[in-house]
C-alpha cells in the first residue's frame, strides 16, 4: 500500500467507526455549535504560531488560507499581506470570519465558501492549511492542488491526532480501540511518495488548554466519544473520569497527555 492510498485508507476506518458510534445523524455543519469559538482579535501578540507565520507573509504578498475557519489566521496575516483569500465549507465559520472581519476593520480579505477540491480559487504566493487535513480523503489530490495555486506551501499539522489524547478512553468505554487519523509521521510519508523534501519547523506553545470543570471535562469527552445520557457508555464514561483526570493549575486535564505542538511542514512549489 502506497503511502497516500494509507493514509486515504486511515481516514476511511475513522470515519466508518466514527459513524457506527453515532447515536443521530451529523448536521448538515458540523461547525454550527462551535464556530463563536474560533473568534479571535487578529491584532492579538500572544499567540505563537500567529507571531511565527506573520515573519513569513512580506506586505506584498496574495496569500491562500486553505480550511481558514472563523479567520484565526486569515485575518492575522491579512493585516501583513496584500490580499488574503480565505477558503473555508462551513457557513457558520464564513458567517464569524465575516463579522471579525468587520468588527476589526480587515477589509482586505475575500471569503471563497467552499471545499478545497471543489474551489475556484486564484493563484497566490503562498498556500496555508492549517490543522484541516487530518480528514482528507483524497490526500494527494489536495496536497497537488495547494501546490498547482502557490509558490510557497506551508502546512501547519500536529504531531499526533487533535483527538489523541481521548484516544485510549475509547475502549474502556466502547470495548474497541479507536481507530486513529493520520497526522505529521503519515504526512511526511505522503510527501515522500509525492517527492517533496519540505522544511519542518516546531512551534513551541503553552500547555494544551484543559477542562473547567469536571463537569465540562464529562460533557465535552461525551461529545467527543459519542456518548449519549442515560447510557451505559455514559455510566462508564463516569466511572473512569476520576482515574484519567488530573487537577492543575484550576482546571483538569487527562493524566500523561501529551502536549501537542504545531509543526509548519513547508516547501517551494515551483508555480
Amino acid at each position: 500500500m502506497s503511502a497516500t492510498e494509507h493514509w486515504n485508507e486511515m481516514v476511511r476506518v475513522e470515519h466508518a467507526q466514527s459513524d457506527s458510534m453515532r447515536k443521530e445523524d451529523p448536521p448538515a455543519d458540523s461547525w454550527s455549535n462551535f464556530a463563536q469559538q474560533f473568534r479571535a482579535d487578529p491584532r492579538r501578540i500572544d499567540d505563537p504560531l500567529v507571531n511565527y507565520l506573520r515573519q513569513l507573509v512580506p506586505p506584498e504578498q496574495v496569500v491562500l488560507d486553505v480550511g481558514a475557519g472563523g479567520g484565526r489566521l486569515a485575518l492575522p496575516l491579512a493585516l501583513e499581506a496584500k490580499k488574503v483569500f480565505a477558503v473555508e465549507p462551513s457557513p457558520s465559520m464564513c458567517r464569524v470570519l465575516r463579522e471579525v472581519a468587520s468588527e476589526f476593520n480587515v477589509p482586505n480579505v475575500e471569503v471563497i465558501e467552499s471545499g478545497w477540491l471543489d474551489a475556484q480559487a486564484p493563484q497566490a504566493d503562498l498556500a496555508i492549511c492549517c490543522h484541516v487535513l487530518y480528514v482528507i480523503q483524497d490526500i494527494e489530490a489536495f496536497v497537488r492542488k495547494l501546490e498547482q495555486h502557490a509558490k510557497q506551501v506551508l502546512v501547519i499539522v500536529y504531531q499526533a491526532p487533535p483527538q489523541s489524547q481521548i484516544y485510549p478512553l475509547w475502549e474502556p468505554i466502547h470495548g474497541v480501540p479507536r481507530s486513529p487519523l493520520p497526522s505529521l509521521p503519515e504526512f511526511l510519508e505522503v510527501l515522500t511518495q509525492l517527492g517533496v523534501e519540505p522544511d519542518i519547523h516546531v512551534v513551541h506553545t503553552e500547555r494544551n488548554r484543559g477542562f473547567e470543570s469536571l463537569e465540562a471535562a464529562k460533557d465535552q469527552l461525551a461529545r467527543r466519544l459519542y456518548v449519549t445520557p442515560n447510557s451505559a457508555e455514559m455510566e462508564r464514561l463516569e466511572a473512569l473520569l476520576p482515574d484519567v483526570l488530573e487537577e492543575k493549575d484550576g482546571g483538569f486535564s487527562i493524566k500523561g497527555s501529551v502536549n501537542l505542538e504545531p509543526r509548519v511542514v513547508s516547501w517551494q512549489t515551483g508555480s
